[in-house]
């Protein structure tokens, strides 16, 4: 069963020449930058990927160990989750 959480329906995802993206919260008015790593994650919530399929690609995109990515992907995942960007899994 896949626990990983996807982004609530009003976070508006805006991208910026591909290595820079902003995340709008529709409700609070705030909003969020991200960098490239960081939009390679958002991109997998919001297809549903799982953590373990986004680490993946990250590892394959940065040539980074999949352990570092796994860590790196659950780090974001927790911050996203602590500005309540993101609702859990069904």
């Amino acid at each position: 069963m896949d626990s990983t959480p996807h982004p609530h329906d009003q976070i508006v995802y805006t991208e910026f020449d591909g290595t820079e993206a902003v995340l709008v919260d529709l409700n609070t008015k705030r909003y969020y930058t991200l960098n490239e790593t960081a939009m390679l994650v958002w991109r997998g919530l919001e297809r549903r990927q799982t953590t373990a399929e986004i680490a993946q690609e990250m590892s394959e995109a940065y040539d980074v160990s999949p352990e570092h990515a796994a860590v790196s992907v659950e780090r974001l995942l927790t911050s996203l989750a602590a500005h309540r960007l993101l609702e859990a899994a069904d």
